[in-house]
């Protein structure tokens, strides 16, 4: 067995893409009479300086020998990867054996990647211990990545699957003619064995990407039939091609559990705490909270994109107990996702003069409060009952806001109820 990994072929705005990349060359391996037994999509770190939107990196398991296999894809991303983009920096390593037997560092190795940092000469250093067959292009920042992807299969172990069709070359760069109407009533019949595949409060078509990669759409899910089937049900332009992927997409794999007084930027936490200061909606649509833990506060936002997920946060009030989960970038945490443990549900409020019902007076410092026509008179404010909109339970982003790498409520697994977004 041989486990090819790559990364960094893509473009931004040139539209090359690493699966397209990666679905070629399990062509070209059939081709060459070598068996691909599954293709890896592999989120990385999201919050990473050096990454394209999803930060995927892919892995090809083949019979293949190491050898070929290493010709094979070095002679493809070597015609294709847009290496005239400043920031693609393609990189691809094939390793000998199979991809259940790769060595425990570097499994450990792309463990970390998914939630971690690693550096260029970490990785260059792991791929000369294990005789590794590498190579890069500018820099050859994807061997990072690359090698990551040859140890997925042995350190995660929650796969969903994505079904993506490719467009015809020709097509690229077009506006893409689907029918929108099948994408809706085929995202109703296959949920939620498929999820995130549309935005039903938004109206959009979430498997349907903008930019102009080779992309047509991409059906994820828990189901390998349910998302192959789903897709077939998708009417538009023709699709040239179509493979499905094994990932670790909605799996929450890059958070770390963490305390809010250690939170640094760069990383993904989920972290308790207490709010301290209600929600505040700024400029934008941008909402604002700090949420505390003892003598450390952090504070977390909303932004404008996560649409109606803001009324959940803008609904939480001083004194609520919470889990907040999302990335820290500036020094704010980004919620992706939130839970409520306990809701504050009453209020110390000045008392009512239980005889004419108007509020009563402060009688004075430390001498309570006191209607002064009605001469009744209480020993301090008295508490009232608060209605709230949220109940107990998990809060996510809608689906058109939804990272690739975030685990979707409706996947279950969690700790409290769920209040799945659809």
């Amino acid at each position: 067995m041989t486990v090819i990994g790559l990364d960094d072929t893509d473009s931004r705005e040139q539209g090359m893409c690493t699966t397209y990349a990666a679905s070629r060359i399990a062509d070209e391996i059939s081709a060459a009479a070598g068996a691909v037994t599954r293709v890896l999509l592999i989120r990385l770190n999201p919050a990473v300086q050096h990454k394209t939107r999803g930060n995927a990196a892919l892995a090809i398991h083949t019979d293949l020998g190491a050898d070929r296999a290493f010709e094979v894809a070095r002679e493809f991303v070597a015609d294709s990867a847009v290496t005239d983009d400043p920031r693609t920096s393609p990189g691809v390593v094939v390793a000998d054996g199979t991809p259940d037997a790769v060595p425990d560092d570097i499994a450990a190795f792309a463990r970390d990647a998914m939630s971690r940092h690693h550096d260029l000469a970490d990785a260059e250093a792991l791929i000369d211990a294990h005789g590794y067959r590498s190579v890069g292009w500018d820099g050859g920042r994807g061997r990072i990545g690359a090698l990551a992807a040859i140890g997925a299969w042995r350190a995660h172990d929650d796969w969903t699957y994505e079904y993506i069709s490719y467009r015809e070359l020709p097509r690229r760069g077009t506006p893409r003619d689907i029918d929108l109407d099948t994408v809706f009533a085929a995202a109703d019949d296959y949920y939620p064995e498929a999820w995130d595949t549309v935005d039903r409060i938004e109206g959009q078509a979430v498997c349907v990407p903008h930019t102009p990669g080779p992309i047509l759409h991409g059906i994820r899910g828990d189901d390998a039939d349910a998302v192959r089937g789903l897709a077939e049900h998708i009417q538009g332009e023709p699709v040239e091609s179509a493979r499905l992927f094994h990932t670790n997409q909605g799996t929450d794999v890059h958070l770390i559990d963490g305390k809010l007084g250690d939170l640094t930027d760069g990383y993904a936490y989920r972290v308790d705490g207490t709010v301290v200061d209600p929600p505040e909606t700024r400029e934008g649509g941008h909402v604002f909270l700090t949420v505390g833990d003892g003598d450390a506060s952090r504070q977390c936002a909303a932004f404008e994109p996560t649409k109606r997920f803001r009324d959940r946060v803008r609904a939480l009030r001083a004194g609520d107990q919470v889990t907040v989960c999302g990335e820290v970038s500036g020094g704010t945490l980004k919620l992706e996702k939130f839970a409520v443990r306990s809701l504050e549900t009453t209020e110390l409020v000045t008392p009512t003069c239980p005889d004419c019902e108007r509020r009563m007076e402060s009688a004075g410092a430390g001498q309570g409060y006191r209607c002064r026509d009605c001469k009744t008179s209480s020993d301090g404010k008295v508490e009232r009952r608060i209605e709230r909109d949220l109940e107990p339970g998990w809060y996510e982003v809608p689906p058109c806001a939804r990272r690739h790498i975030a685990k979707p409520l409706v996947r279950g697994g969690f700790d409290a109820p769920i209040h799945p977004e659809r």
